[in-house]
């Protein structure tokens, strides 16, 4: 990264700095302090879900957030996006749902001048710069596979024609692990199209007393926009220019590469609990989240802590468990846990 150590003023602009990475940097950390401040108001504590959703934004990715109800999954995103300058839509999935509710459809109408009948293509609630889609696995795969074109080309094809996604554009999905009645798991190839699968945990005792009197007191909070879209696409290229040494690429890949099976050197545990392991876009994914994670934590290059800090959101859904795994309680978190003990970078270094 290039740039020049001049004295700025406390408040930057991301657009004046973008040429400027030193600069960027600043920006891009104090934007995601002003975030968290705002969302503060309204979320106690899940400080690291809100770094771990920011981060999926810097890094042009979508996340998936996992959790049982009362956790103010819906509230976070919500919250989040009133405190950027973004279009937002929800959309509540349900075991009816169709693929064009989602999308939209062309409908027929009639000319009034020439009374000729045209169709005209109604956009539907993915014409938006963040998307909630709520309770993601409560509807059938035909609907959930209407995201899949949207989250990896940022484009809705209908009949012959393309329609562009606005840019920026972000899935932010939800879903409930404890309730299997009546819903759909996400196949693995669209589960594969999220940078970011979130555990969203219980709060703690203390967070959870000032939940309680927030919601049952009369505090009203008022949430200002932080960013645009426009300073959101700057930081997105910010990020891709952060530097990072060898090491730090090949410990992400040998991380990715170390959850697969069926390779001559993957451990005994491997080839025992893992089934399926993770593919490429693992390991990229792996970098691009500990380039931005270096630069929220105000530092101007990635090191091995980013990537392991990153390795359970981005990892635990790409790995799929052997059945004896499972029976014997063996989640993708503990797998992950002890891959990161097994695996070790070539240089350690230190937050």
């Amino acid at each position: 990264m290039t740039g020049e150590n001049n004295n700025s003023s406390s408040e930057v602009s991301v657009l004046d700095v973008e040429n400027d990475d030193i600069q960027s940097v600043k920006a891009l950390n104090a934007a995601y302090a002003s975030l968290t401040d705002e969302i503060s108001q309204v979320i106690v504590g899940q400080n690291a879900v809100i770094e771990q959703v920011l981060v999926a934004m810097f890094c042009r990715g979508h996340a998936l957030l996992v959790g049982v109800p009362g956790l103010a999954k819906t509230l976070l995103i919500s919250t989040l996006a009133r405190a950027l300058r973004l279009s937002f839509k929800r959309v509540q999935f349900t075991p009816d749902l169709m693929p064009s509710d989602i999308t939209g459809t062309d409908v027929l109408e009639e000319d009034r001048t020439t009374g000729k009948r045209v169709f005209r293509f109604v956009h539907g609630p993915i014409f938006a710069n963040m998307l909630l889609a709520d309770e993601i696995n409560r509807t059938p795969p035909k609907t959930q596979a209407a995201l899949l074109e949207a989250m990896q080309e940022r484009i809705v094809t209908v009949g012959e024609k393309d329609y562009p996604l606005p840019d920026p554009f972000f899935v932010l999905a939800t879903q409930n692990p404890i309730e299997q009645e009546g819903t759909y798991p996400l196949p693995e190839a669209q589960l594969d199209r999220f940078m970011f699968m979130i555990k969203v945990g219980y709060p703690s005792a203390d967070e959870e007393l000032e939940i309680m009197k927030r919601v049952t007191g009369s505090l009203e909070t008022s949430i200002e926009p932080v960013l645009s879209g426009a300073d959101i696409l700057s930081l997105q290229r910010v990020v891709r220019r952060v530097p990072a040494a060898d090491h730090v690429f090949e410990f992400a890949r040998d991380l990715a590469r170390a959850t697969r099976p069926d390779l001559p050197d993957a451990f005994d545990f491997v080839r025992e609990q893992i089934q399926w392991g993770a593919g490429p876009r693992a390991s990229i994914n792996l970098m691009l989240a500990a380039k931005a994670r270096a630069i929220l934590h105000g530092r101007y290059h990635a090191i091995t802590d980013d990537v392991r800090e990153m390795a359970l959101p981005v990892l635990r859904h790409r790995v799929i468990p052997t059945f004896n795994a499972e029976a014997a309680g063996v989640t993708t978190d503990d797998i992950v846990r002890r891959l990161l003990e097994e695996v070790q970078p070539q240089v350690q270094t230190a937050v």
